[in-house]
């Protein structure tokens, strides 16, 4: 079994927010396969589909971003360890609707991710980053993760989820380098553009 974690906030305040986005691809990838809430736990949120003959779970924690580790754990206890682990995330560091595969890293500061360090310990675990623009200076930063897009960024973004989704269904069926060669790549919103990133190729 697949596992993708996305990581985000629980309840209709925050489903529109930055730190959501991780979210908006779960529900486009259930949505593309027809898969409904199968269960609904106390700690997250769990659905199941099936690609490429490979079973995936999509599970979104409710255990508040900077628990998030906690639902993952609980998730192992009850469903055991998974074969493949992605965890979908936002990253003000990253422009508007770009993405970022990675085979692992630092959690970069990201509250979910080190919460997710926590629980996996010294195991590495792929990650797909959404940029959703900068704030205006590091004090700005939490109220920024909180607040909802501005109308103008939602085409970029809508856009950015369905990439997103595409790059989780070709983790599952080629795996993380297949993933960072296809969708690590700068994208122009304005232009509709992308150019690969020389780095990440």
């Amino acid at each position: 079994m697949h596992r993708v974690v996305g990581l985000g906030n629980p309840g209709e305040r925050y489903a529109r927010t930055r730190h959501n986005v991780a979210w908006w691809v779960l529900d486009e990838l259930a949505g593309r396969h027809a898969v409904a809430l199968s269960e609904n736990r106390t700690t997250a949120h769990v659905r199941r589909l099936r690609f490429k003959d490979i079973e995936v779970e999509l599970l979104q924690p409710l255990t508040f971003m900077n628990l998030s580790g906690q639902a993952l754990t609980n998730a192992r206890e009850r469903d055991g360890m998974e074969d493949g682990l992605l965890v979908v995330t936002d990253d003000v560091y990253l422009p508007l609707g770009m993405l970022r595969v990675r085979a692992g890293g630092s959690s970069g500061g990201h509250r979910g991710l080190e919460s997710i360090e926590t629980a996996v310990g010294s195991l590495e675990y792929a990650r797909l980053r959404i940029g959703v623009g900068a704030a205006e200076g590091s004090a700005a930063l939490r109220e920024h993760v909180l607040e909802e897009f501005a109308p103008e960024d939602l085409p970029a973004l809508e856009a950015a989820v369905r990439r997103a989704a595409d790059c989780v269904e070709t983790w599952v069926s080629e795996g993380v380098l297949g993933a960072m060669n296809r969708f690590n790549r700068r994208v122009d919103p304005a232009a509709t553009t992308v150019r690969q990133e020389e780095s990440e190729s």
